[in-house]
């Protein structure tokens, strides 16, 4: 069984919060501790996923600006109509 080393991490929080976080942890039967550390590496990773969907978004306006190539949102629609149809249609192919 593997160890993590875990580090201090000092914050500070309204009042009101905190005892909201009490409650919550003894109708969990965790530890607040616990709970914080769960909130955290949640909050991460959705704020890392949405960091990659945000440069993702500004890497395929780049490319657009600089090569002109495009799928009409009408292609788009009419191409998701015909999913999961028998003549389902392929993807739209980019185009300047």
């Amino acid at each position: 069984m593997s160890t993590v080393t875990l580090e201090k991490l000092v914050i500070q929080i309204d009042p009101d919060t905190r005892r909201r976080l009490e409650r919550l942890a003894v109708t969990r039967q965790q530890s607040a501790q616990k709970l914080l550390q769960d909130a955290i590496q949640d909050y991460v990773g959705r704020a890392e996923m949405r960091e990659a969907f945000h440069q993702d978004g500004i890497q395929a306006w780049n490319d657009y600006q600089t090569t002109g190539l495009h799928v009409t949102g009408d292609e788009v629609i009419a191409w998701l109509a015909t999913w999961g149809e028998p003549d389902e249609l392929p993807a739209p192919v980019c185009h300047k």
